[in-house]
């Protein structure tokens, strides 16, 4: 893992959705290597329930910029202190379905244990890059929605949990700038989606 192209990196912006958003993509490094911190969401939540993210949530009013929103996030969701955070760099802004702009920033944390806010957070999952860049824990989809169109979707499955989403989005732009790594070149399963979903 270098992170000097991620600190490098100048970041698309994304600046015509209704709402924005930021998350923290928490880099530890651990004896066998280095690794992402992801949480778990909430099966309650409304947005996106069960799922696996990046700390992170919407913009508050009370934020001076996206870089605190991602903290404070960080800190309700998982107990990471923002003095912790060890900045790097920032990815592309990603829309999302629900009309979010999604700022992701990189980060250096601690490797120590997280409390997650049950309100928020099921758990919180420590996922290694040399798993996450294994190209046999890899799949990919080719989506077609009838309101939205097509979309390339990607699906990182590691220790029986399933990165995908808009949270794989940011995920391959972080493993292609600091690890090098590009998605197997491999045909996507091609898969109608019903209006609803």
């Amino acid at each position: 893992m270098d992170l000097s192209r991620v600190a490098a990196h100048e970041p698309e912006r994304v600046t015509d959705e209704d709402r924005d958003a930021a998350v923290l993509v928490p880099v530890v490094e651990r004896e066998d290597g280095p690794a992402l911190v992801f949480t778990k969401r909430a099966d309650h939540l409304g947005e996106h329930p069960g799922q696996m993210s990046f700390p992170g949530g919407g913009r508050e009013p009370s934020d001076d910029d996206l870089r605190e929103t991602a903290a404070r996030e960080a800190y309700e969701e998982i107990s990471l202190l923002p003095e912790e955070l060890s900045y790097e760099g920032q990815l592309d802004d990603i829309a999302t379905i629900t009309g979010y702009s999604v700022t992701p920033f990189v980060a250096r944390v601690p490797d120590r244990e997280f409390v997650p806010d049950e309100r928020e957070v099921d758990e919180v999952v420590v996922l290694s890059l040399s798993d996450l860049t294994d190209p046999a824990n890899y799949e990919v989809e080719k989506r077609i929605h009838p309101s939205y169109g097509e979309a390339i979707v990607h699906f990182f499955h590691v220790d029986g949990y399933t990165v995908w989403g808009a949270t794989a989005r940011i995920l391959v732009q972080f493993l292609d700038l600091a690890c090098g790594w590009t998605p197997p070149d491999r045909e996507p399963e091609v898969v109608e989606v019903e209006p609803d979903d």
